[in-house]
């Protein structure tokens, strides 16, 4: 990974936390939907990367959502989780032919099919790990299934709208 590429991942982690924290943090639809779109920035990391460097990078970015909402780790420990089975998940996805050097998992440089397929088990795991532990204790089976639901799908949406207005294709050689 060359220093360009790095500066620009920093770049995206400083973008994707501001949104974050201040832009995204009251946008709630109807009181299930969450728009944790910080989930994003970790699953569009290059597949090349490691899980360790990874969960370290989503551990910092959930840490700093964690100040801002007041979550005491629920962030943290949600993206931590994601960042780890991420790797995994992408060895399960591999393609044929394996993967580019470098290359990030967006729906424009995979195509769509393999976008759904890749983020929404993880979207829907990411917000089962955080509700389940926001609602630890407590006996609200459906409102926390539905908030599991309807979060994963609106963070979906909102990660589709994201990539289709601010990334570019990667090129072929």
């Amino acid at each position: 990974m060359n220093s360009s590429r790095i500066f620009l991942l920093v770049i995206g982690f400083i973008i994707y936390f501001f949104v974050q924290v201040l832009l995204l943090k009251n946008l709630v639809l109807f009181g299930s939907a969450f728009c944790f779109l910080y989930v994003l920035y970790i699953l569009l990391l290059p597949v090349d990367m490691k899980t360790v460097p990874t969960m370290l990078i989503a551990f910092v970015l959930g840490f700093g959502v964690d100040l801002f909402y007041d979550t005491l780790g629920i962030h943290a420990a949600s993206a931590v989780a994601l960042g780890f089975v991420r790797s995994g998940w992408l060895k399960v996805l591999t393609p044929t032919g394996g993967y580019d050097d470098d290359l990030q998992p967006s729906m424009l440089n995979m195509n769509f099919g393999w976008f759904l397929t890749y983020s929404i088990p993880l979207f829907l795991l990411h917000h089962l790990i955080f509700f389940y532990i926001e609602n630890l204790g407590t006996n609200l089976f459906l409102p926390v299934v539905q908030k599991i639901i309807f979060s994963s799908i609106f963070v979906f949406i909102m990660s589709i709208i994201v990539q289709l207005l601010f990334y570019r294709r990667r090129r072929g050689i």
